[in-house]
C-alpha cells in the first residue's frame, strides 16, 4: 500500500464518512501501532484535512477520538505482548520486532532519559520520529507494570493525535480542494519524519 493510497482510504465522500472513513482510520492506526510500517501520522493528517472541509459537525473531534483511541490500544497491546516476551524463555516475535527497531544508541539514550524524567519521556516519545519504540523497550527493560505504562501512554497518544491533526488542519486551510490539502499534509509529515535522521547524518559527517 503506497502512502497516498493509504491516505485515500480515509478520504471518503461525506455521506459515507462515518460508515467507512472512521473505521478505516481506526483500523489502520491500530495496525500501524502494532506493526510500525504504516505512516499513521500521515493518515491522521489526511483525515483531518477531509474533516476540515466537511460541514458535518464534530468531524475533527471524531478524527481526534478515533486516532488517539486506536493509537492507545495499539501501544497497549504491543507493550502487553512485549511483557509476555520478556517473561518467556524464548522471547517472542513481537519483542524481537521492538528490539530490531530500537538501535542500541537510541535505546541507551531512552533508558537514561527514562531513569531521569520518568513518564514525561514516554509522553514525548510519540512526538519524536522513531522515538516510540526505543522508549517502549526501555520501559520493558525497566519492568514497568502495564498500568504505569498506560498512564504515561494515554497523554502521549492524545498529544500525538493533536499534533498530526493540526498538521492536517494547516494543510486543509491552505488549499480549497481536499486532495491538495492531503498531498500537502502527507508531504509535511514526511519531512518531519525524515528531518531528525538527516540531521544526525549531517552531524556525523561533520
Amino acid at each position: 500500500m503506497t502512502l497516498l493510497a493509504a491516505a485515500t482510504t480515509v478520504v471518503p465522500t461525506q455521506s459515507t464518512q462515518q460508515a467507512i472513513g472512521y473505521p478505516s482510520l481506526f483500523l489502520l492506526v491500530l495496525i500501524g501501532a502494532l506493526v510500525p510500517v504504516i505512516p499513521t501520522g500521515a493518515l491522521v493528517s489526511s483525515a483531518a484535512v477531509v474533516a476540515f472541509h466537511q460541514t458535518a459537525p464534530f468531524s475533527l473531534a471524531l478524527v481526534f477520538v478515533t486516532a488517539s483511541t486506536a493509537a492507545f490500544l495499539g501501544d497497549a497491546t504491543l507493550y502487553w505482548l512485549g511483557r509476555r516476551g520478556m517473561g518467556s524463555k524464548n522471547g517472542s516475535r513481537w519483542l524481537e520486532a521492538i528490539r530490531s527497531r530500537a538501535p542500541e544508541d537510541r535505546l541507551t539514550q531512552a533508558q537514561e532519559k527514562l531513569a531521569a524524567h520518568g513518564v514525561a519521556v514516554l509522553v514525548l516519545s510519540r512526538l519524536v520520529p522513531a522515538g516510540r519504540l526505543p522508549v517502549m523497550l526501555a520501559c520493558l527493560l525497566a519492568t514497568w507494570p502495564m498500568r504505569r505504562f498506560a498512564r504515561g501512554n494515554l497523554p502521549a497518544c492524545l498529544a500525538w493525535a493533536v499534533t498530526y491533526q493540526l498538521i492536517g488542519i494547516l494543510g486543509g486551510s491552505l488549499f480549497s480542494e481536499p486532495w491538495e490539502g492531503v498531498v500537502a499534509a502527507v508531504a509535511l509529515t514526511l519531512v518531519i519524519s525524515v528531518a531528525p535522521s538527516v540531521w544526525r547524518r549531517v552531524r556525523s559527517a561533520r
